[in-house]
């Protein structure tokens, strides 16, 4: 990320991320990780699990876990979305002054 644009829309992608998680990613994320959890536990305990602290640990982290999973997969896709936005107005940006100059594409100035 060694240009402006290109960093400003990774944190705007970051952000709006952010936003879509919360949205959109906790329920779910809990949801599925309970699931997780309850699968584990039942694996170690046996099924129907009995209401123990110790399971409870177990499908506590299995939530944790699937929200973590959540998080990180939304707000990494979309601050490499932002990125790739930045990048490609940068890019545009610098074509616009090339051909300003007067040659066509930058690897011809080379």
């Amino acid at each position: 990320m060694k240009t402006t644009v290109a960093r400003k829309g990774a944190y705007i992608g970051a952000g709006a991320g952010l936003v879509l998680f919360a949205i959109f990613g906790l329920l779910p994320g809990s949801l599925l990780g309970g699931a997780a959890g309850i699968n584990v536990a039942g694996w170690i305990f046996g099924l129907p699990l009995d209401p123990g602290l110790l399971q409870r640990v177990f499908v506590l982290a299995g939530m944790l876990a699937g929200v973590l999973v959540a998080g990180v997969a939304i707000v990494t896709a979309t601050a490499t979305v932002g990125w790739l936005a930045g990048r490609l107005v940068d890019v545009a940006v610098h074509m616009k002054e090339a051909s300003e100059e007067g040659s066509a594409t930058p690897m011809e100035r080379r």
